[in-house]
């Protein structure tokens, strides 16, 4: 059986120059992996984490933008990711989560709301097999 599993991924600074679902619009870091990775109807269990925005639906359009993620603005945001994240919980069940994060961008979640199991892959552009793995595990595929 599935897991009811959660992806947060990070933004990138490479985006497309016009608006699209905030999925599509960043051209970096491990976010054209993971579209290859998922199938469109897994799209509502990937969150975005944008330095401008906070988190975003995958499907959420987004107008490009400039922001760099800085220690002030993790701690920023983390009222707004709580929030989010308590819509998400009473919309859609989570047993597992996986954050395609790097430690700044951890640092504008509580983790411990995210999901009772969470899995972190700081490099996914590194270390992709982990996530892969993860992906595999939760019986999630294209």
């Amino acid at each position: 059986m599935p897991v009811a599993g959660l992806i947060i991924v990070g933004c990138s600074r490479r985006k497309k120059p016009y608006a699209a679902p905030a999925l599509d619009l960043y051209e970096g870091w491990c976010v054209p992996r993971l579209r290859q990775a998922i199938a469109p109807h897994q799209r509502n269990r990937v969150l975005v984490m944008s330095a401008r925005h906070g988190l975003l639906q995958a499907d959420e359009q987004v107008d490009p933008y400039d922001q760099a993620m800085t220690p002030e603005r993790a701690q920023r945001l983390r009222p707004h990711t709580f929030f989010a994240l308590a819509e998400l919980h009473r919309n859609l069940r989570v047993s597992e989560a996986l954050l395609l994060l790097p430690e700044l961008y951890v640092a504008a979640l509580d983790a411990s709301k995210v999901a009772p199991v969470v899995h972190t892959v700081s490099d996914p552009v590194e270390e992709w097999s982990r996530a892969e793995a993860i992906l595999n595990y939760w019986g999630w595929s294209p």
